[in-house]
């Protein structure tokens, strides 16, 4: 009895450490990871939610699949947080959370690339598009740093003037406005530490996503650690930028501050640039079941326009401004923010709630030599969703349910401008009221989405999604006449299934497969009618996205390989139609196909205990076409898709060594891209070379970090153009304006010094 007693005390008198292992980057649990104590090796394997428990302080060795092992010291604290660095050899066993249940990239049943935070760092921190223009199937045009556009896969090459038909989050808040407009690009590149890439329809998770969803994961700041980061960079045309990065953690708090400054000439007339940006982030781990995140960001940008030019400038005067934007000093001047706060609990092991509520606003003047614009834009949302495990027989079954509701109102004047009726050099002149707006957007998002191992091998994946979209228009300017535009529209419920599955032959190679269907509805200047009145008989646009695909690792996993086939068919392509020439009206006009091909190759190895290399190919060929295309007496069925590159090749190449020097080259090609819908008119094929070489060194046993590095964007000085503006036509006997220049050959320096208190 005395011995009974005494093994009962020792076993309930033991305490119980709870230590949880996340990604660093994403903060997503880890599964499977493995903990070994280093004095008596016992080893302990944590749960579903990346939860170990154990009963002994002391040096542990944490290690999982994809990730960095560690030394770590498991203190009196009865929670503690470990974060593992990914291990860029073993890309595809690191965890995503694109899908919404987090699961290795391996078994994904859909093309998603993931930028960690090395490959934004092998490039300047000023400009998002070299970053996003290496991952197959994607493209972005870059006018200037604030005039930009993002292609995926053909989708979104439509748009005249920016980004829309593709989703972006940042964290789980929706960076897409109620108008289906995304803007990336003003973001400080110093607050995201990865972007993950969904590629073709995500309407089963995310709703309005024809072309994709891009996951802009921040910078959370490293538990444990205090340091001050600051950047200084300089550059070709006046570029020059000043970032201060504070990071601050405790056992179970960390926040990190992020202010940036701004500021270049530009390469054109009339292209001066200045942002400047702050990013807060927090993330509280409270206990094992509660975990807290705050993120605010804000951005105050002015930047002046020098549009788009015709052949005749762009082939002798490249640096040139139109005209019109040049004499009227035409700019846009916006301040905007985003404040959201998620929070994750655990109700058991084995179910999950994470909701997050957000806000944001957007005010910003814009002179254009055609009128001036004046919005003001105030957000408001949630996203809610339970994530859950169920065990059937032998078979786990991981689903998620779901919603996003989303409204913002939207007011808009325009005045006139009469810039033409001063001097030059007085820029733009408020004149009379043109028209005044207010619109009220709003999308609801119902979805629920599974996964299970129906083998060890195969994974099999199934989500659905139900949208109902409005919008309301309000005509303050033409109050109850004849001209009064005011109206109410409201989308069908549009249901958007996916069905997808993975198969897993070894440890090394991978397949999958999906069938996904998505849609993109029209905005409210493409739903109005030349007269005024609300085009009830628009439709979204709409396809189904087929897909199949390999991953996998070769050559002792120094060597990571993705390909994809895919085909997108659409329907109700909306077509801008020029009425005049800065009036369009939206139509749909007819279907698209979307043949195509990604591929991409990843190496990492060692030439020797001193140096190490890294280098990168990715490659898209695209055959995309006009299946039924009429718009008025012009037939353009079977013609290529009008802004897209036939096809995209980059190749890098890294070498770093443990002195400290590290150098990268990057070469870009660029096919012929179709500038009408007529294709009789192409840009010529382009390729472009960009170079950085660096130093990095410590002093202070290490507390003290110094980064130097000398960058050169177009070494060989291609004349190329680096935005389009396609289907441009000529008024006034004037040229049409395709055009946008891209920068000629220009360099870059900069140091970042990071101190370890």
């Amino acid at each position: 009895m005395f011995i009974f007693i005494l093994n009962v005390c020792i076993v309930y008198g033991q305490k119980t450490y709870k230590i949880k292992i996340i990604d660093s980057k994403s903060g997503v649990e880890l599964d499977n990871a493995h903990l070994l104590n280093k004095n008596n090796h016992n080893v302990f394997v944590s749960d579903q939610n990346g939860i170990f428990s154990i009963n002994k302080t002391g040096i542990y060795i944490v290690s999982r699949l994809g990730y960095e092992e560690k030394q770590i010291e498991i203190t009196n604290a009865n929670y503690q947080i470990i974060e593992l660095d990914i291990k860029p050899s073993e890309l595809n066993e690191i965890v995503v959370r694109s899908n919404q249940i987090p699961s290795s990239l391996k078994k994904s049943v859909s093309t998603i690339d993931v930028i960690s935070s090395k490959d934004i760092e092998k490039e300047s921190t000023f400009n998002i598009a070299p970053i996003l223009n290496k991952v197959p199937g994607v493209f972005m045009y870059s006018g200037s740093l604030n005039t930009n556009k993002i292609i995926i896969r053909g989708i979104g090459s439509r748009d005249l003037y920016g980004t829309s038909k593709i989703r972006a989050y940042f964290k789980d808040i929706p960076l897409t406005t109620g108008n289906g407009e995304t803007t990336i690009e003003d973001f400080e590149l110093n607050t995201v530490s990865r972007i993950e890439i969904l590629k073709g329809a995500s309407s089963s998770i995310f709703g309005a996503g024809l072309g994709g969803t891009i996951h802009l994961t921040p910078q959370n700041a490293s538990l444990n650690e205090t340091h001050i980061k600051s950047e200084l960079l300089l550059g070709s045309f006046g570029l020059n930028k000043a970032a201060v990065n504070i990071n601050y953690g405790n056992t179970n708090n960390s926040l990190r501050g992020v202010y940036s400054n701004t500021h270049s000439d530009g390469y054109r007339d009339n292209n001066n640039y200045n942002r400047q940006t702050l990013t807060l982030i927090t993330n509280h781990f409270l206990n094992d079941k509660n975990e807290l995140s705050i993120l605010g960001s804000y951005v105050k940008l002015k930047s002046y326009i020098p549009s788009s030019i015709d052949e005749n400038t762009f082939l002798n005067s490249p640096s040139s401004a139109a005209y019109t934007w040049k004499r009227a000093e035409g700019f846009e001047d916006y301040t905007r923010g985003i404040i959201g706060t998620s929070w994750s609990h655990n109700y058991t092991n084995n179910l999950k709630q994470i909701t997050s509520f957000f806000t944001s606003f957007r005010k910003a003047l814009e002179p254009r030599p055609f009128n001036i614009l004046k919005e003001n834009t105030i957000a408001f949302g949630i996203r809610s969703r339970i994530l859950g495990k169920l065990n059937i027989r032998k078979h786990r079954i991981n689903w998620t349910l779901g919603a996003e509701l989303f409204n913002d109102n939207h007011h808009l004047k325009t005045f006139e401008n009469l810039y033409l009726d001063f001097p030059i050099g007085s820029g733009s002149i408020e004149g009379e009221k043109l028209s005044s707006f207010n619109e009220n957007r709003a999308y609801l998002n119902l979805f629920v989405q599974a996964e299970s191992n129906l083998s060890k091998k195969m994974l099999v994946s199934f989500g659905i999604n139900l949208n109902k979209t409005r919008y309301n228009l309000d005509d303050n300017f033409n109050k109850n006449t004849k001209l009064d535009q005011s109206g109410n529209y409201k989308f069908d419920g549009i249901i958007s299934p996916k069905l997808g599955v993975s198969y897993v032959f070894s440890d090394k190679i991978s397949v999958f497969s999906n069938i996904s269907h998505g849609f993109s509805p029209p905005t409210i200047e493409e739903t109005l009618l030349p007269e005024g009145t609300i085009n009830t008989e628009i439709k979204p646009e709409s396809g189904l996205t087929f897909e199949i695909g390999t991953r996998g690792n070769i050559l002792k996993k120094q060597v990571t390989f993705n390909l994809s086939l895919y085909q997108m068919l659409i329907k109700n392509l909306l077509v801008a139609r020029r009425t005049t020439e800065d009036q369009y009206i939206g139509i749909n006009a007819g279907k698209t196909i979307h043949n195509g091909l990604e591929f991409s190759l990843i190496y990492n190895g060692y030439i020797s205990q001193t140096f190490s290399i890294n280098s990168n190919l990715s490659y898209s060929l695209n055959n995309f076409t006009f299946k039924e295309f009429i718009d008025s007496q012009n037939n353009y069925s079977g013609n290529k898709l009008t802004g897209v590159p036939s096809e995209v090749l980059n190749l890098g190449v890294s070498l770093d060594t443990k002195l400290g020097l590290y150098t990268t080259i990057n070469y870009q090609h660029v096919g012929k891209i179709p500038i009408n819908d007529s294709n009789t008119l192409f840009t010529d094929i382009y390729n472009l070379v960009n170079s950085k070489l660096g130093y990095k060194f410590t002093l202070a046993k290490g507390k003290l970090e110094f980064n130097s590095y000398l960058g050169i964007n177009n070494i060989f000085d291609t004349k190329y153009a680096s935005q389009l503006l396609i289907n441009a036509t000529g008024f006034g006997g004037q040229s049409p304006r395709y055009y946008y220049p891209g920068n000629p050959i220009n360099f870059y320096t900069g140091i970042t010094i990071n101190y370890y208190f």
